[in-house]
């Protein structure tokens, strides 16, 4: 276990968090000196405002410890020898990482982007660029990983799964995404191995991939991966894996509970127009859509799933009844 990026889980709370606290602990402060003006006269001491202002300093002592732990831990270029830092160690939150990835910080966003930490790395002409970013969980560090992953390599067994690409490797490992730019335009593979190698053994967290790879049937299945909103282009589908065959998609939706399951299915019923019941686990419907093709949309407990995009809704309720099999 790594006390950097255990300790470095919320190292620095993005802004707003920061602001409701430091607003509440405010209005407490000013409470505690207007209750204490009248005592105080009468010769009475202010231990709540003095033990207000020690709370203050072990809030910011705590944040920069942490601040600390990580980057010594991780972020530093001693991986290898003849590595040095260039630069000090970046900390961007959701609230100013537009600042350092102008135009594609709203695809971190979306995945449930907490905190980057980052660090430049030179040896002589070459440079490696580190950025490890804190998610909400290790499915959003898992979809963030696919979304940048390149389609046409395969995945190597690095945490959760990674990439190491002669100028960039990539790996998701519990809650965090790793990534790693090298420059100039040459092989860099082995460095990047090596960076990557050290930096995983220091992150704690889920190294399997995601459980609900395995729940989709393998038979003509070309990728997976992790929609963060709007599931199927359905915004009453919030966030989900969807699984692309050589002939329709399926999809797994997990709901906060079975009710708030089955009032979404409702929602995409009346979504969806003219169904029709089908036989599929807790409920289920079918049907045709101009855009989703035939499909076939189901509930257990409180996991929604099913296909779309097929020729007929027949089809897609088949192919849901063995998909239900499947969920844990």
């Amino acid at each position: 276990m790594t006390a950097g990026l255990e300790y470095g889980s919320s190292p620095a709370a993005p802004r707003p968090w920061r602001s409701t606290l430091r607003q509440t602990m405010g209005t407490e402060l000013q409470n505690s000196k207007a209750e204490a003006l009248l005592p105080h006269s009468k010769g009475v001491a202010l231990p709540i405002e003095i033990d207000m202002k020690r709370s203050w300093l072990l809030a910011g002592a705590l944040l920069t410890l942490s601040h600390v732990a990580f980057a010594g831990d991780i972020l530093h270029c001693r991986h290898l020898p003849a590595w040095e830092q260039s630069g000090q160690v970046r900390s961007y939150g959701s609230e100013n990482l537009f600042e350092y990835m102008d135009g594609n910080a709203e695809g971190y966003l979306i995945y449930g982007f907490v905190r980057m930490y980052g660090v430049t790395c030179k040896s002589a002409e070459n440079t490696l660029i580190i950025d490890i970013s804190e998610m909400t969980d290790a499915d959003a560090a898992y979809g963030i990983f696919t979304a940048n992953r390149d389609p046409e390599r395969s995945v190597a067994p690095i945490g959760m799964g990674g990439q190491v690409l002669p100028r960039k490797a990539t790996f998701a490992k519990g809650k965090f995404y790793v990534e790693i730019s090298a420059s100039p335009d040459r092989d860099h593979t082995a460095a990047l191995q090596a960076f990557v190698s050290e930096i995983e053994k220091h992150i704690s967290g889920r190294s399997a991939p995601p459980d609900a790879l395995s729940w989709f049937p393998s038979e003509k299945l070309v990728s997976v991966r992790l929609v963060p909103e709007s599931v199927l282009g359905l915004r009453a589908l919030k966030r989900g894996y969807v699984a692309q065959y050589a002939e329709g998609r399926a999809f797994i939706v997990l709901e906060e509970s079975p009710e708030f399951a089955s009032a979404v299915m409702k929602t995409l019923r009346s979504r969806l127009g003219e169904t029709t019941s089908a036989q599929v686990a807790d409920e289920a419907f079918q049907t045709k859509d101009q855009y989703l093709g035939g499909l076939c949309f189901f509930r257990r407990g409180r996991y929604l799933a099913g296909y779309a995009n097929l020729s007929d809704a027949q089809t897609a309720a088949a192919l849901a009844t063995k998909l239900v099999s499947r969920l844990p």
